[in-house]
């Protein structure tokens, strides 16, 4: 028998953790994508950083700033009596941080796609930025927004670094599926940990296989106005 919890427990973060890095991220890789400021390196610094960061490392600051005696965890705790750490909301902005630079330079390739001439009709026309974002650019990025939310929906489900250091591994609150992999391997339960691992390879590879098709319809459809 397999423990569905940790798998449910990946699922609701991995989609909470899309839903609020799409919200986020759409407007910092519009900034990415078209602003022409000198400083803009030093904001693309940050947002790659965790590419090159270990997780654990990652994880290790994330717990001492959102921590009870941390900038931001202690702020929380003691003003509205919020505790970050060990907790699911830590996890989804533990998750949040992590899966940033794959969201967003998705998203900026996708803004990038779209011909410029389109934006500046849009804007010829009176459009405002918003509509122009909501009925030009959008509508002709669907493969990035559809590449983007499902690969960080992926990434999300397999993260085990930053999960382990802020949210430790705790029962029905903070135990993923990929916590309850290492945790079967380390007590030589291999039959559980391959149940777990088959139904993340078999998510994973579906995530890929959506990607892919949406990417090969995208070829044959021309950008528009809307």
């Amino acid at each position: 028998m397999i423990d569905w919890d940790p798998l449910f427990l990946s699922l609701k973060l991995a989609t909470v953790n899309t839903v609020c890095l799409f919200l986020v991220t759409i407007p910092l890789a519009y900034w990415l994508a078209y602003t022409p400021r000198r400083w803009k390196s030093v904001v693309e610094i940050v947002v790659c950083l965790p590419l090159v960061l270990p997780p654990t490392v990652l994880g290790f600051y994330l717990l001492i700033f959102l921590g009870p005696h941390g900038p931001l965890g202690s702020l929380l705790e003691r003003w509205v009596d919020i505790r970050l750490v060990f907790t699911f909301p830590g996890l989804v902005i533990g998750s949040m941080v992590f899966c940033l630079p794959f969201m967003a330079q998705s998203l900026r390739s996708g803004f990038e796609s779209v011909p410029r001439s389109l934006k500046e009709a849009s804007a010829t026309l009176g459009r405002s930025p918003l509509e122009t974002l909501l009925r030009v650019l959008l509508p002709n990025m669907k493969p990035a927004l559809v590449s983007a939310s499902l690969l960080t929906f992926g990434h999300t489900l397999g993260e085990f670094g930053v999960v382990l250091m802020i949210g430790g591994n705790i029962p029905g609150t903070t135990r993923v599926a990929s916590l309850a992999v290492y945790e079967e391997v380390e007590a030589l339960n291999y039959a559980a940990a391959h149940r777990y691992s088959l139904v993340l390879l078999a998510l994973g590879a579906a995530l890929l296989a959506i990607v892919y098709a949406v990417n090969r319809k995208a070829f044959s459809q021309p950008v528009a106005v809307h």
